[in-house]
């Protein structure tokens, strides 16, 4: 047989609820159809079970499908325009039922709960005769214009058949009623993103509805009250409401979200009145099955009471007693999800209301590797795209940031198309392009935020033993962190440089920042000062805050004597610079670390403390292990070599790193120098001959100079000039030059090197640098 596509058409009013096919009569004889004979066809999504019928003109070529018996995904209309193949029609032998099983859905749970199952029976039963019906599909029963509206084919006997005529013998056994409500929302599947990383989270928030949702009467058995209500804590975009989400889909339970602008009326009492009917809609949806009561944002709703009678409190106060209220009968279960918990009512927050709170921190190194893999499934990713090394650069990103790079990415990958490239999958350097645009959530609002501008090591002349050490305090850590652990070694706390002005402090700190690929923040005392008494330093805690949310972090704190002084030395002794004094110690002593700042989860919390305890024997025998010989893939061996550098770096890497400047070390006080604050207090010498040398160097490399200039000669006659008059001093001679050449310079000679320097003067004194040579600690 020829297939030719068949144009669906709609169904005629008059053949409505007749579970007929009309198709040509010339079609029918190639199938072996007879008048009325069962016919299976399948669409795009789903099936339908239909009798052949022709149509009334017998033209071929079209299709009219009654969608009386389908599967449970063709819920809705089949769409117009479709082309279906004769292919997918296909006879189907129907024998005589003996007994079926189905389940009723009904319109409402009044009906439900008001009508006898046995009235049910009977109009179901009478509703069913003469069709032709198929395991596991849908019935619509909705142009008989009654309460019932579907029934869904469970069971059907003989067992042998998958479809079969039910005929006024056949018995019919009713095994459940649901509400339409109920029903489709069992079979509309949620479109949510698939969650990496969250396992341990995901199952034990499964574990915590199932016991109370499935198993009540087991709980009250053994004489354990089942829990009323769940808090999710965590910062924006980790994922709260998608776990909710899939968890509830995998339990199967009814969700009831509630969002904040959905209860707020702008009368009195209106709010509360629908915050009532929420809990009563989840109350009727337990006569369903289990039911799951989620309140997003639950701090804007529910806030801490104040002494004023605002309508927060009052539905703080109706929250309260709707919680109190739930009977060990009442099959569902609240779940609530902040961002601000410390905002919310204390009176929420204890046992019997919110009895369990789950705390989901920012993703760790592995848990991003593992978003990311979910995340780049569905993208057209290059086979060689170095995962391990994109999780590392995403410090602080949690699954809606990663989830926005890899859009970004893809972007950058489709507008390369557009343009002719010949590249058609997403590579590393799409990835860096989206890392310079899509940047940490956490950071958006920063205080210290700031544009780094790359510098490398080779851009700062001379200052080679101070950037060793520097090396070896941030840069080493990030590198190499299974030779810190191996060695029981802990990333410094806190670096000092002090030193005469103008000696590229902050230059160094921009270099090993950039060298170290970490996350930096920088802030001088005129972002935190404030008039008003306190937000200096609730700014300061902000501040650490956010650089503990995005760490491995380097908090930058430039003229540091400027902001925090030395009590000794104060006139005031409760002045601003003492209390923010006061604030910075407790914060690198990790004082000021909140609960919901926590990394990952508990099992990745105690597991890091096992880390730092046993971290040298777990390192060697992991390390002495990695033989290729075990392995019988390369893949193999990569992906364990980054699980113990994952293991290292939440270990070695887990902090902030305060990193100050100062030229004025004896203004600070000793309580922040002593080790454990500041680990390393790195002098920044004045340059000598050698490293003015390279420092002229670096500063006309990009400056066209002529033959006769003699840098070693300038090194020798700027005897006491820092780095910054060195790189004024070349300034000067080029402007020198194109002064006397009516702006047609095309090179800067020896003679305008010498006439600028005899113009300058250094900006530092042997008595200066001779202060400095005392170490502050």
């Amino acid at each position: 047989m020829e297939s030719h596509p068949l144009k669906l058409l709609g169904v005629d009013p008059s053949d409505r609820g007749s579970q007929r096919c009309r198709m040509g009569p010339g079609l029918m004889s190639a199938l072996g159809l007879s008048l009325g004979s069962p016919v299976l066809v399948r669409v795009p999504g789903g099936s339908c079970l239909c009798t052949a019928w022709p149509r009334s003109d017998l033209a071929e070529g079209f299709l009219q499908i009654d969608q009386k018996c389908f599967t449970p995904s063709l819920i809705s209309p089949l769409p117009p325009r479709l082309n279906i193949e004769a292919t997918q029609l296909t006879p189907l032998p129907c024998p005589k039922l003996r007994c079926v099983k189905v389940t009723v859905v009904v319109q409402t749970v009044g009906f439900k709960k008001h009508t006898d199952r046995q009235i049910v029976h009977e109009i179901v039963k009478d509703m069913l005769k003469g069709i032709t019906v198929h395991k596991d599909f849908v019935i619509s029963l909705e142009h008989f214009d009654i309460e019932i509206k579907f029934a869904v084919i469970d069971a059907i006997h003989p067992d042998s058949a998958t479809a079969g005529l039910i005929t006024p013998k056949t018995s019919l056994e009713i095994s459940n009623i649901q509400t339409v409500r109920h029903f489709k929302s069992l079979q509309q599947k949620q479109q949510t993103i698939p969650l990496g990383g969250l396992e341990e989270v995901t199952a034990s928030l499964k574990e915590m509805l199932q016991l109370p949702l499935l198993y009540p009467r087991t709980l009250s058995s053994v004489g354990v009250t089942c829990p009323r209500g769940v808090l999710l804590v965590g910062p924006p975009g980790v994922g709260k409401t998608q776990i909710v989400r899939k968890v509830v889909e995998e339990v199967g339970a009814t969700l009831v979200a509630v969002r904040g602008p959905e209860l707020v009326g702008s009368r009195p009492g209106e709010s509360e009145a629908a915050l009532r009917a929420v809990f009563e809609r989840a109350r009727s949806a337990t006569e369903e099955g289990p039911c799951v009561l989620f309140l997003d944002e639950l701090d804007s709703l529910f806030p801490r009471r104040t002494a004023s009678s605002a309508p927060e409190n009052r539905m703080v106060a109706q929250l309260l007693t709707l919680m109190d209220g739930i009977d060990q009968s009442d099959r569902f279960l609240i779940v609530g999800a902040t961002n601000r918990p410390d905002s919310l009512d204390p009176a929420l927050r204890r046992p019997g209301r919110f009895d369990k709170e789950v705390i989901i921190g920012a993703p760790t190194l592995t848990q991003r590797l593992a978003i990311l893999k979910v995340l780049c499934e569905k993208i057209p990713v290059c086979p060689t795209l170095n995962m391990a090394e994109l999780a590392q650069r995403t410090t602080g990103y949690v699954g809606a940031d990663l989830n926005a790079l890899c859009r970004e990415a893809a972007m950058h990958a489709v507008r390369e198309n557009a343009k002719g490239s010949k590249e058609q999958k997403v590579v590393m350097k799409h990835f860096e392009e989206a890392l310079k645009v899509v940047t940490p959530s956490c950071l958006r609002s920063s205080l210290g935020r700031t544009d780094l501008t790359p510098v490398l090591w080779d851009h700062i002349g001379g200052l080679d033993e101070v950037k060793l050490k520097l090396k070896q305090s941030i840069e080493w850590p990030m590198k190499h962190p299974e030779a810190f652990v191996r060695l029981g070694l802990s990333r410094p706390r806190g670096v000092l440089l002090f030193g005469p002005p103008g000696c590229a402090k902050t230059t160094l700190v921009k270099a090993a920042a950039t060298s170290s690929s970490c996350s930096f923040l920088s802030v001088s005392s005129a972002d935190l000062y404030s008039p008003y008494v306190g937000d200096s330093e609730i700014a300061l805690a902000q501040l650490f805050r956010q650089a503990r949310a995005c760490a491995p972090c380097i908090l930058f704190l430039d003229e540091i004597d400027s902001m925090i002084g030395s009590r000794s030395s104060s006139e005031t002794p409760n002045s601003v610079q003492t209390r923010l004094l006061s604030v910075m110690l407790n914060e690198m002593d990790g004082v000021g670390v909140k609960t919901i700042e926590r990394r990952g989860t508990q099992k990745d919390l105690q597991a890091e403390g096992m880390a730092v305890s046993g971290a040298q024997e777990e390192v060697r025998r992991t390390t002495s292990d990695l033989k290729p010989s075990k392995f019988s893939t390369m893949p193999h061996l990569l992906s364990c070599v980054f699980s113990v550098t994952a293991g290292c770096q939440e270990v070695c890497n887990k902090g902030v790193m305060v990193v100050a400047a100062t030229n004025r070390p004896d203004c600070l006080d000793s309580a922040l120098l002593r080790p454990g604050r500041m680990d390393h207090i790195i002098y920044v010498p004045p340059p000598d001959q050698q490293a003015r040398l390279s420092i002229l160097r670096v500063c006309t490399k990009r400056m066209p100079i002529c033959a006769d200039v003699c840098l070693e000669e300038l090194a020798e006659k700027t005897e006491l000039y820092s780095g910054a008059d060195l790189e004024n001093l070349c300034k000067e001679a080029a402007l020198l030059a194109l002064l006397e050449e009516n702006m047609m310079a095309s090179s800067v000679k020896h003679a305008h090197f010498l006439t600028s320097l005899s113009q300058m003067s250094p900006s530092l004194t042997a008595q200066q640098i001779q202060s400095y040579l005392k170490t502050p600690r």
